[in-house]
């Protein structure tokens, strides 16, 4: 594979833009799709999906084929906003949580508005969610400084409202 360095959030010398460009959907769908094929050869029926970061465009792909049956994204990335959101409101049945933050230029206070806007107040029947965690920065919920008290509440509280939906929904 070709992982993202840990420090990349940090790092000035790691090329996003770069990394990025070489990660589109063309590497990810053959391989979720043959994941998601082998499973149901096992009889396994339905299906959650949570996507961290760069995780969000491959949950939202499951969720919109309505392969997934509930859907989890964390300071999500690379999502077209609105189209993305309005694309998942008109063809998915999953149920949605977004855990965002923030501090997240991937996912600002701008999209966070926007996904509230489309999706909250029951206007998405299956339902919708949306996490904040003040003092966060993107990532939160998988890398930070757990001796921040706030970096550690949304991470463990992000895991606490994740476990807690999928099971709701699932």
């Amino acid at each position: 594979g070709d992982p993202i360095p840990e420090d990349a959030l940090t790092s000035p010398t790691f090329d996003r833009v770069k990394w990025f460009s070489g990660h589109g959907v063309e590497t990810w769908q053959v391989p979720v799709d043959k994941v998601v094929a082998a499973l149901k050869e096992t009889g396994v029926a339905r299906f959650a999906t949570t996507g961290y970061c760069f995780g969000a465009p491959p949950a939202f792909y499951l969720a919109r084929s309505n392969t997934s049956h509930v859907t989890v994204v964390s300071h999500p990335s690379l999502l077209q906003i609105p189209a993305d959101l309005e694309k998942y409101r008109d063809t998915s049945k999953a149920p949605l949580l977004i855990n965002s933050c923030e501090v997240d230029t991937q996912f600002p206070k701008e999209s966070q508005v926007v996904a509230d806007e489309l999706l909250g107040n029951g206007k998405f029947a299956p339902g919708y969610e949306r996490t904040y965690w003040d003092g966060c920065t993107h990532g939160f919920a998988v890398r930070g400084d757990l001796s921040n008290p706030k970096v550690k509440a949304g991470k463990e509280g992000a895991f606490k409202a994740t476990v807690d939906f999928v099971k709701k929904y699932l």
